[in-house]
């Protein structure tokens, strides 16, 4: 069988440790590694010292990430398809998993699953935490709206948004014991002032000291969520203004590479695309 690769690695990996076999003109060393940090410093050194070109890593949930972060400068890392290495048939340890890992990949033999570049890597952090935050505002208020209405407090029955600006300084004063409903009722801004009466009917309720507690407390965290979110937004716009996006910069190549697209074809693609 060709070999493809003459010095590379497979490294089988878990939470506590990662199995490395290296395989290099006939031989097999096989060394065991921590997974903090240092430890894996040091794999990066012994695989620098062999002469290791090229190492595989299995997809293992996200065990896998912080091996690939550390290696990703020192050698062509690649992640490989899970589904595909099992297919493997075999007896299952760490030492045959890392050796069999290196043996594919030393022959080309492995399906590599994308790996979107660093830019791209810390955009998915920023937007899955944005997203996080944007489900967690929603149940929140879903839970005020529920605590409300448990105390008759019809307000999500008249405001088109019961969180508006309008929405929540009644709710606060609520909360902070204002039973007034008038005063209530001049809270109102915009083309909710047209509908007072309602309003009036709408904020006459019955909420219990600790039910109107429970409502401030979750009017606070509904503010520190929407801060939150303000500030994801805020660094997800700098990363985009800071880090141009690596797939535009390689499209010209791409756009050429495919048959029947010429230079200038490709050109006036990404200039509408940028």
């Amino acid at each position: 069988m060709e070999v493809i690769h003459e010095c590379c690695c497979g490294l089988d990996v878990h939470a506590a440790t990662v199995v490395a076999c290296v395989i290099r003109k006939g031989r097999k060393p096989i060394r065991t590694f921590g997974t903090m940090t240092e430890d894996l410093l040091e794999l990066r050194a012994w695989l620098e010292n062999e002469g290791c070109t090229h190492a595989a890593i299995e997809a293992t949930g996200v065990y896998w990430k912080p091996v690939f972060n550390v290696l990703e400068d020192a050698v062509e890392v690649m992640l490989a398809n899970a589904r595909h290495v099992k297919a493997v048939r075999g007896r299952k340890t760490d030492v045959r998993d890392c050796e069999r890992l290196a043996d594919l990949l030393r022959h080309g033999l492995l399906k590599p699953s994308f790996i979107p570049p660093p830019s791209i890597r810390a955009l998915r952090e920023l937007t899955r935490y944005r997203e996080s935050l944007v489900r967690e505002q929603t149940a929140l208020s879903n839970r005020i709206e529920k605590l409300a209405e448990s105390g008759n407090v019809k307000i999500g029955q008249v405001p088109s948004r019961t969180m508006g600006m309008s929405g929540r300084e009644m709710l606060t004063k609520i909360s902070r014991g204002e039973t007034n409903t008038e005063a209530l009722a001049d809270l109102a801004r915009g083309r909710l002032t047209e509908k007072r009466a309602s309003l009036q009917r709408a904020l006459e309720g019955r909420l219990t000291e600790t039910q109107r507690w429970v409502l401030g407390e979750l009017l606070k965290r509904y503010d520190e969520v929407e801060a939150a979110l303000e500030r994801v937004q805020q660094r997800l716009d700098e990363q985009i203004r800071r880090d141009p996006d690596p797939f535009v910069a390689k499209a010209p190549q791409l756009l050429e590479a495919i048959p029947g697209i010429g230079t200038s074809v490709a050109q006036t693609i990404i200039s509408r695309w940028a």
